[in-house]
């Protein structure tokens, strides 16, 4: 009997073991989790809990556990510390976790959303990606991949939702030890054609550039890589920014840090460190127009800075002295008048999308002839660079924010007055590219021609004496002198011509 109740124990025992080590990951309706306690995910790859960073406050949040202890990816309550370790999460009947502390259980200190929906059974679960859901009967109801921080992982999505209006954007912590909002933050805008832009409060320093089908426009590093895939997704629902692991065993991370770079790291096993493996920002060139309105950066330039084609400084003396902040003006006005065309500016960085307007059905040649009937119009481009090219992207007033790129660069395609492109505009370049180099090949080949002839008609022509010479030959030693038809001697001395003359005596002019 005593074994039997022994036996019984073990298999209680292993079974709650069992259980427990099955529900780690999780937290049930009515269930809580205090400071000091903590959710891992099923793979030991995140750890959900209370942690301290700066020895003084207490934040609810979500950090690497089997690498890197203490990089911490999310946080719940970054702006509204916790004192002390009083702290509880709970996950309601509702389906609604609730941050508050043992002492003030009323008093609120962070909490997810809610449907307002009725739920049953609601479950709160730290999946193997670092993502904290909450599900009912299987469908996520609330996610923290909502809520981004200053960290974006695989499968988090940058972007806006078009149904809800949530935007999701990164924003940097204010200091290494200080989980709070700090001044940068990194988030997609939609105005006109989708583009990021990295921000310091209000102030704009770095422009990812429109999406071009293979990769965003001011972003030529971002390349296919055995690590990870990316896409961007533009539909009536949302616009987005994402990527995805290729390799599940390798772990990558971006970080928007404290001093506002973007930066991709990977962690590397053999010397259990984070490596940089590639940064938003590349050079100088990158500051947000740098160059001013129509000014052109390239790095490869002291100084970096010019002005387009048909574009001079706006204050020659600012753009002398290192700023350039001024931009550049047209050298002359657009008239909206007939010979206005284009140039094409070769493998840069598209200027700033908030003025353009696209469409993603027509070709570039129709893309140019609407930029032509709109007098706003000042540059054309592809919107996708795949496949030869295809839709059409406009912009209008001032051209801003453009590099020069040596390689993944996009053709922009920059309106210009009739006199900057010549007389007869655009025609009469190609006339000078085209036309001038046929019609120069058609009077080389008349030369030679004429040549030929003229000296076909000169061996016939001495054929012709030899023959009157042989047709007299038995009567060589009664002649003193040969005789010749007139025809010939016409023909000899090309029809007498001052050039043969070799001088005049008393019995007229002598030929050769």
């Amino acid at each position: 009997m005593e074994g039997q109740i022994f036996l019984l124990c073990c298999c209680f025992t292993l079974f709650s073991v069992t259980m427990l080590c099955s529900a780690v990951d999780t937290i049930s309706a009515g269930g809580s989790i205090s400071d000091g306690e903590t959710v891992v995910s099923s793979d030991g790859c995140f750890e959900l809990g209370f942690f301290d960073p700066e020895n003084s406050k207490r934040y609810l949040g979500i950090w690497y556990k089997k690498i890197s202890p203490g990089t911490v990816v999310w946080v719940a309550n970054r702006n509204i510390p916790l004192n002390d370790t009083s702290g509880v999460l709970r996950l309601t009947n509702q389906g609604i976790l609730v941050l508050s502390t043992e002492t003030k259980a009323n008093i609120t200190i962070w909490s997810s959303s809610s449907s307002g929906e009725p739920v049953t059974n609601p479950v709160a679960r730290l999946l193997e990606t670092g993502n904290l859901v909450v599900s009912v009967g299987g469908k996520i109801v609330w996610q923290s991949f909502d809520y981004i921080g200053d960290t974006f992982l695989p499968g988090m999505k940058c972007g806006r939702n078009l149904v809800t209006g949530l935007d999701n954007y990164l924003t940097s912590w204010k200091r290494s030890s200080d989980p709070s909002s700090g001044e940068y933050t990194n988030k997609l805008d939609h105005n006109g054609y989708p583009q990021i832009f990295l921000r310091k409060g209000p102030v704009i320093r770095f422009r990812s550039g429109p999406w071009n089908g293979l990769r965003f426009s001011g972003m030529p590093n971002l390349k296919p890589n055995p690590i990870y895939t990316f896409e961007f997704v533009y539909n009536d629902q949302e616009i987005y920014y994402k990527y995805e692991l290729i390799n599940s065993s390798v772990v990558t991370r971006m970080v928007l840090n404290q001093f506002g770079s973007l930066q991709r790291f990977v962690w590397i096993n053999r010397t259990q460190d984070w490596i940089l493996y590639v940064s938003a920002e590349m050079d100088n060139c990158d500051h947000y127009s740098l160059c001013g309105a129509y000014g052109s950066c390239n790095i490869a330039n002291l100084p970096p800075c010019g002005c387009l084609r048909g574009f001079k400084p706006k204050f020659q003396s600012d753009w002398k002295s290192g700023d350039w902040s001024n931009g550049c003006v047209r050298k002359t006005e657009l008239t909206c008048k007939d010979g206005e065309g284009f140039i094409k500016i070769p493998s840069v960085k598209l200027p700033d999308t908030r003025n353009s307007w696209f469409n993603r059905t027509i070709d570039l040649k129709e893309c140019e002839k609407w930029c032509l009937r709109n007098c706003s119009c000042t540059a054309y481009s592809s919107l996708d660079i795949r496949g030869g090219g295809s839709g059409c992207l406009i912009w209008f007033n001032e051209l801003i924010d453009i590099r020069e790129y040596t390689e993944n660069g996009q053709d922009l395609y920059l309106r210009m007055a009739a006199s900057e492109l010549g007389s007869n505009g655009e025609m009469k370049r190609r006339v000078r590219t085209i036309i001038i180099p046929v019609l120069l090949g058609a009077v080389i080949i008349g030369v030679i021609y004429v040549l030929l002839a003229k000296k076909k008609k000169r061996l016939k022509l001495g054929e012709q004496i030899i023959e009157d010479k042989q047709s007299d030959g038995n009567n060589d030693e009664d002649l003193k002198l040969p005789l010749f038809s007139f025809n010939a001697i016409a023909d000899a001395t090309n029809n007498f011509s001052d050039k043969n003359k070799l001088g005049e005596g008393g019995y007229g002019p002598v030929y050769k």
